[in-house]
């Protein structure tokens, strides 16, 4: 039987508007002083500065720290604390090889520059705080030996007490940092040199002016909040990784959809764009407003979702259920905001081209939308190791704004309809 009601958030909303207020304050700010010459520190500032808005709160308002961490000190063990040391140099060491490894980041004039130069200032100063750290959340754990320490008792040899898919897993969560967190950083880095930029004549040109600012801003303040929450992985903070997903299709469905792999298959396997809905609607002032309001407001959907998380969004990663915001009326608010947005955007083929043409098309924007559906349903799959999750999903489907889909036979089939898979941690690495 379902919650009569929904399960409480892992984040509390006013947490996550107080760190899109502080973000948008530091950027603010950086209008107003002279910032600093390299761009990559100015993001690091503003992003310690949204941190300190979200994680503040929730230490001294929701005392997140009491759900991973208890009251009751331990004595410091050192070994213990060197070993998971350990573990940590050798899970940076581990992304530091692929890094080295693939081109993708290694290439003169990459495309990751702003990151390299953030990390000269994070590693030293991550390195230099990550032992007091590991000590004194060590003391305060309930089960010290977690998987962090399990990593450092395999790069030292003791494999007696490693449990490969712990380490397995907790691998998985650094390649997910390891590749969404430049990417992140990067967009946010060439946003934020944008808007730092912003000439305010440009707004004012009428409504495409407020239209491309507010249509960039919103994606802006995206790409600003995931670029710290997949930084801001602590226990300290209840923002630690609970589960990586453990599926092969998940996976392929994620990154597909980032660069450098969207390039490539958009290019030759999705390529649906041809005109831009602006120039369809120009002769008709007040339809031409109306319908880029109403992408706006598809968009706003989709950065409300994001905010929502506070400092736990991340793909292919469990660290903790939302059930507010947008959350608490659909399970997937801004996979669908984000696709019914393309649609209204693409809108112009589907009226300007011939027939076939218009509906090619459509075909490949439709097969845009089955990756995001999938997508979607492997998380249900993965999230649903989370009784919490099982709650909130039978909740939804009690009372979400989409329940009368799953009336009409076949759309509430394909609704309900989750992949199965081995319900291990590792399913398609380890048997």
């Amino acid at each position: 039987m379902p919650s009569r009601s929904c399960p409480r958030s892992a984040t509390h909303a006013g947490v996550a508007w107080c760190g899109l207020l502080t973000l948008l304050a530091a950027v603010s700010a950086f209008n107003f002083i002279q910032p600093l010459p390299d761009i990559a520190h100015v993001a690091l500032i503003v992003m310690a500065a949204t941190a300190l808005g979200v994680f503040l709160p929730d230490l001294l308002w929701q005392r997140v720290q009491r759900r991973t961490l208890v009251v009751a000190r331990a004595r410091g063990n050192w070994p213990r604390t060197l070993t998971k040391f350990a573990g940590l140099l050798a899970s940076l060491g581990f992304v530091a090889l692929l890094y080295w490894v693939f081109p993708e980041y290694y290439r003169p004039g990459a495309f990751y520059r702003n990151y390299w130069r953030a990390l000269q200032v994070l590693v030293p100063l991550w390195l230099v705080l990550a032992l007091p750290y590991l000590w004194w959340v060590d003391r305060r754990l309930e089960q010290p030996e977690d998987a962090l320490w399990q990593m450092g008792r395999l790069v030292l040899g003791r494999w007696r007490d490693v449990r490969p898919v712990v380490v397995g897993q907790y691998l998985l969560g650094w390649l997910v940092k390891g590749f969404f967190l430049p990417l992140m950083f990067t967009y946010f880095c060439n946003d934020l040199n944008r808007m730092l930029h912003y000439e305010p004549a440009a707004i004012l040109t009428g409504f495409q002016g407020v239209y491309d600012f507010l249509y960039f801003s919103l994606y802006f303040i995206d790409v600003a909040l995931v670029s710290m929450t997949y930084l801001m992985s602590l226990k300290l903070t209840d923002t630690h990784i609970r589960s990586t997903e453990p599926s092969m299709l998940g996976w392929v469905t994620a990154i597909v959809c980032y660069q450098p792999f969207w390039s490539h298959v958009s290019a030759n396997y999705i390529q649906y764009e041809r005109v831009p809905w602006t120039g369809w609607l120009a002769p008709l002032p007040g339809l031409y407003a109306l319908w880029g309001s109403l992408i706006l407001l598809l968009v706003v959907v989709y950065v409300w979702a994001t905010v929502s998380f506070g400092g736990r969004f991340s793909n292919l990663t469990h660290r903790g259920i939302i059930t507010n915001g947008p959350y608490r009326y659909t399970k997937h608010p801004a996979y669908i905001a984000k696709n019914l947005s393309w649609w209204m955007l693409s809108m112009p083929f589907m009226i300007t081209d011939d027939g076939p043409a218009a509906l090619r098309r459509c075909l490949l924007l439709g097969l845009l939308n089955v990756i995001y559906y999938l997508r979607a349903k492997t998380e249900e799959r993965h999230l649903a190791l989370d009784p919490v999750y099982v709650e909130y999903a039978a909740w939804i489907d009690e009372h979400g704004v989409f329940r009368w889909l799953n009336r009409i036979p076949v759309i509430g089939a394909i609704a309900r309809w989750r992949p199965t898979f081995a319900h291990r941690p590792l399913a398609w690495i380890w048997p």
